[in-house]
């Protein structure tokens, strides 16, 4: 149900109201209903609040080699952990060690240092 957010111009108060429809939004625009519930005046004008619009997200399944390979060396490490999740999918969940690798990349841990954690434990680092 949309929140729709107003400031009473006679007491200065934000207030919130909740519509199931389009349709008593509306009605309520126009019959006079909507009035402060601080003061009671009908003074209430529209405020609109912060828009939250997301980023695209990156498909690296349907990346090419040369694609991956500049996320690689990019440094970015919350992207190459999303590139091994989404890539490596079954191996990555399979592998107990990879899996954490992807997520503590995810979280932002550096490369070198999960790569060298790898290294140390056995694990394949890619070399």
């Amino acid at each position: 149900m949309p929140a729709y957010d107003y400031r009473c111009n006679a007491c200065g108060r934000a207030s919130q109201f909740f519509y199931k429809t389009y349709k008593d939004y509306d009605a309520a625009s126009t019959d006079g209903s909507r009035v402060c519930p601080n003061c009671g005046s009908k003074e209430l004008v529209r405020t609109i609040s912060r828009v939250a619009i997301p980023k695209p997200g990156r498909n690296y399944a349907k990346m090419s080699s040369d694609e991956m390979l500049s996320v690689l060396e990019g440094g970015d490490a919350r992207e190459v952990g999303r590139l091994m999740h989404e890539v490596g999918q079954d191996a990555v969940l399979d592998d107990p060690a990879m899996a954490d690798a992807a997520k503590r990349l995810m979280k932002g841990e550096s490369v070198e240092k999960v790569e060298a954690d790898l290294s140390a434990s056995g694990g394949d680092a890619g070399t």
